[in-house]
């Protein structure tokens, strides 16, 4: 068997184990959607009914007659645009100076930063609580907001990529009289948009979907809870399987935001993550 008939059925091969595991990963996503649309008999119906014989949209009607989806949407987007604008912004800085500044200890104090990826959520809860409960804070959306506006794993993203920004480019915005804050903001960042953007969707995402932090600081204030918090409620509704669509269709509306903006940011998420590995 010639090389090259062997290179193309490494080729097939790994291309099948792509699909497979595409479809794999979106197969929750898929029958979450299918299930949405289904009757309540159908969602009852064994074996399962893998498409809905008349497709309706009365489960998402539903949604925001027993939750008041729309004010959990927004309560959800106000956590994550500002935590993930913060994150952006002290990540920026962060990440310039230690990638460009030279002081005592700068890699004592980055390793000490990055070693709290490594600390479990549940070990900072308490404390962090505490600090939030001692504010006045607790039960208000800007405690939930406020501890989360600083990211290790970002600041560690940016250092990686502003490490490989040019010193020259940075001088020659000194000599022209540029401060440091605009140096970072109007010269390193437009260099590093696919690693900002790829930071801008990972804590998009995260802060989205967070469920324990907010469910700690809202303490059952239920005007205040994000979608993912509301959808408990859809569950503690449901009745068997007959309000099955009625959950799949909460949890479809919580995965649009996200989904959405992955759409739009995909490209600068792969040039990051391809990027990522040879920054110095």
């Amino acid at each position: 068997m010639s090389a090259q008939r062997v290179s193309g059925i490494g080729r097939s091969a790994m291309v099948l184990l792509i699909i497979v595991l595409a479809v794999v990963a979106a197969f929750p996503l898929v029958w979450m959607v299918l299930s949405s649309l289904k009757t309540p008999q159908e969602s009852m119906q064994v074996p399962p009914v893998w498409l809905p014989a008349d497709p309706n949209l009365d489960a998402y009607g539903e949604v925001y007659g027993v939750i008041d989806a729309g004010r959990s949407m927004l309560n959800s987007a106000i956590i994550a645009v500002s935590a993930t604008l913060g994150i952006l912004v002290t990540s920026l800085m962060a990440g310039y100076a230690f990638a460009k500044y030279r002081f005592p200890f700068r890699n004592l104090v980055f390793a000490l930063l990055i070693s709290t990826m490594f600390l479990p959520p549940i070990v900072t809860l308490i404390p962090l609580y505490r600090m939030v409960s001692e504010m006045g804070l607790a039960g208000t959306l800007l405690g939930v907001v406020l501890p989360q506006l600083g990211n290790a794993f970002g600041i560690f993203l940016m250092r990686q990529f502003i490490a490989g920004v040019p010193d020259d480019l940075i001088d020659a915005a000194r000599v022209d009289g540029a401060s440091e804050l605009r140096i970072v903001f109007t010269v390193v960042a437009p260099v590093i948009v696919p690693a900002i953007a790829a930071l801008a969707l990972f804590a998009f995402t995260f802060h989205w979907n967070t469920y324990l932090w907010p469910l700690t600081v809202l303490q059952g204030n239920t005007d205040n809870y994000p979608i993912v918090l509301s959808l408990g409620r859809l569950l503690s509704y449901n009745r068997g399987a007959m309000n099955t669509g009625l959950v799949m269709a909460g949890a479809t509306l919580a995965v649009l935001p996200p989904l959405v903006l992955f759409v739009f940011l995909q490209k600068f998420f792969v040039d990051s993550m391809v990027g990522s590995g040879v920054k110095g």
